[in-house]
């Protein structure tokens, strides 16, 4: 059996995305329906041969999440029993990750019990970008290239000239992502210190580092509710930055996650598309695609390359 042929296929979380990859890689998506039967059930049929093929499903589990990542287990079924030589999923947001580790009593570890699924399911390998806590990667028995989003983020702030920039973490958990970004910058870091005082309250009101009279970038891996990134942006002007920017890897965009960046006060923002947003983007924000990224690295897997060279470490 040889894996001769790449095939992208794609439910319905994100097609848009897996079009722009297949235009990258110059091939077209391969044939088929994800549809619904009466009941809500998910319907999958897939009308190319794939026997023999390297096949790539994208599909990031994104909201509505559940429907999404039945699709996914579904389509990665459908192609073992068609005789596929090796499937791998592409998430490039992957679902459920919150929940990584037990952290009170009688909580499940969701993001194991997903990855279990996947491989259960007959994915013989996991390509995803920006996971919400890198340690998802070992929950898989399966290869995972972990890739990241500031090589396409990173022209947008290099664009911006900014004369003298710090990149704020809006939480302790994004101070290693912050970093990757200053030593690509030539900037400092700071951290916006969120303390929790009971389990409804929180206290923004303090920040570690120097962001006075400076241009301030605040980076974080996804925006859902966009109150957390509301809350920074506020607290990074009060302190007296010159700017301030706002960027992310995946725009969850929850609720009216939209209009609160839009009038948070934040100079620009920007994103990826690695979920889509199914709503008009006000002026100030930009979109920038991960088709590139994820067409190279799909090549490499495919030829049995290394996909190294695209771990951008944050």
């Amino acid at each position: 059996m040889t894996r001769d042929r790449i095939v992208v296929l794609t439910g319905n979380a994100h097609p848009a995305l897996a079009r722009s990859i297949g235009e990258a890689l110059g091939i077209e998506l391969c044939k088929a329906t994800v549809g619904r039967f009466p009941d809500g059930e998910i319907d999958v049929k897939i009308y190319d041969d794939l026997r023999g093929c390297d096949v790539f499903i994208v599909q990031p589990t994104s909201p509505p999440v559940n429907d999404h990542l039945v699709e996914l287990l579904l389509l990665l079924d459908t192609c073992r029993r068609a005789s596929a030589g090796r499937m791998t999923a592409v998430i490039p947001y992957y679902g459920y990750a919150r929940k990584d580790r037990k952290d009170e009593g009688r909580v499940p570890i969701s993001a194991k019990l997903i990855a279990n699924m996947i491989c259960t399911a007959g994915a013989a390998r996991v390509l995803t970008i920006d996971l919400h806590a890198a340690q998802i990667q070992g929950f898989f028995d399966i290869p995972v290239d972990h890739l990241y989003a500031k090589p396409v983020l990173i022209d947008y702030f290099q664009s911006l000239g900014p004369r003298d920039p710090v990149i704020v973490a809006p939480d302790m958990g994004g101070l290693k992502r912050a970093r990757a970004y200053a030593e690509s910058l030539g900037a400092q870091v700071a951290i916006v210190d969120k303390r929790r005082i009971s389990a409804d309250k929180v206290d923004w009101e303090h920040i570690i580092g120097d962001v006075e009279g400076k241009d301030a970038l605040i980076i974080d891996d996804m925006i859902a509710t966009g109150g957390s990134m509301v809350q920074a942006v506020r607290i990074v002007r009060e302190h007296g930055a010159r700017s301030v920017y706002v960027g992310a890897t995946h725009a969850v965009f929850c609720g009216d996650a939209v209009h609160k960046l839009a009038h948070c006060g934040a100079d620009g923002i920007v994103v990826t598309d690695t979920v889509p947003v199914h709503e008009p983007l006000p002026e100030r924000f930009q979109s920038r695609s991960v088709a590139a990224l994820l067409a190279r690295a799909i090549s490499a897997i495919h030829r049995s390359e290394s996909v190294s060279a695209l771990f951008e470490k944050a």
